[in-house]
């Protein structure tokens, strides 16, 4: 009895979790970035009072 085929799966397991925790944060840290910088842009853009709401 070969214990090939586990061996291989579990190696395979291990590298998509590595992988994962190698990827999941890089994508956490890049979308609060554009949310900071999304922010940053609307809180730095002068507010016109007399502008028309866009829906109108």
């Amino acid at each position: 009895m070969s214990y090939q085929n586990y061996v291989l799966a579990a190696y395979a397991v291990f590298a998509a979790v590595l992988l994962w925790d190698f990827v999941a944060p890089r994508l956490a840290i890049r979308r609060f970035l554009r949310a900071a910088k999304m922010r940053a842009a609307r809180n730095a853009a002068p507010a016109d009072k007399n502008a028309p709401l866009a829906r109108e």
